[in-house]
């Protein structure tokens, strides 16, 4: 924090403190941040429940420019593992020249990593999510395909000598003579079974279709992924 930033460094700093949106222009550095507020802001900007701008009071007395500062280490700084000692924000508070590049510069390092962090915990979370939410669906439409299966089975095989091509016969119709009410039986019967039948490929298609989904959700967590990755190695190179 106390290493003093070499001029691509610094430029690169001003770039990136020049994309966020504060509530003053921009004019001249050390005097812009001696108060915390803008500070505050930038954590804001990033983290928006990790800051309540309206503790942080705009002030040209040292005594509130102190105060904001110790706010932002009691309460935001620590929650990114970052700190600035008292001897530091002493100069920030009277404008002392070339204190406040380091320190925002590693805030910003913290704030990467944040971002990096609760980056990975969303993809984790939203990879454990779709996986067991998707494998939950399949398996019981598989439970189900399955139950189906095995009731049609049993229906089918009692009719097996009457089915072609595995579709059943009308065959109540070849048994003229048969007791009217065995007739009825026998036709409920038989439509139970295509009935099921027609189920059974249902419930497959479906099963199908969620093992396609479940194949493109992998494949867009593997695409996440490569960007998380790609992301990493830049932020590895600055």
């Amino acid at each position: 924090m106390d290493r003093e930033l070499n001029e691509e460094e610094l430029q690169e700093l001003y770039a990136w403190i020049d994309k966020i949106s504060l509530s003053r222009p921009k004019r001249h550095i050390t005097r812009d941040f001696s108060d915390g507020v803008m500070a505050a802001e930038v954590v804001k900007y990033f983290f928006p429940k990790l800051v309540d701008l309206h503790n942080y009071i705009p002030a040209n007395s040292t005594q509130q420019k102190l105060s904001n500062w110790n706010l932002l280490n009691r309460k935001v700084f620590p929650k990114l593992n970052f700190h600035v000692p008292e001897d530091t924000v002493k100069k920030i508070v009277l404008s002392t020249a070339g204190v406040i590049e380091p320190v925002l510069s590693a805030l910003r390092e913290k704030i990467d990593k944040k971002l990096e962090h609760t980056t990975e915990n969303i993809l984790d979370l939203e990879y454990y999510d779709t996986r067991n939410q998707d494998k939950l669906h399949t398996e019981n439409h598989q439970t189900e395909v399955i139950c189906v299966a095995q009731m049609a089975g049993e229906m089918i095989n009692d009719e097996k000598s009457r089915i072609k091509n595995g579709k059943p016969q009308h065959t109540a119709q070849f048994y003229p003579d048969m007791d009217p009410s065995l007739r009825r039986l026998l036709q409920e019967k038989e439509q139970a079974v295509m009935a099921l039948q027609e189920t059974v490929e249902i419930l497959q298609m479906k099963v199908n279709r969620l093992e396609h989904l479940v194949h493109l959700k992998d494949m867009r967590i593997e695409d996440l992924m490569r960007h998380l990755e790609t992301y990493k190695a830049k932020g590895n190179t600055r």
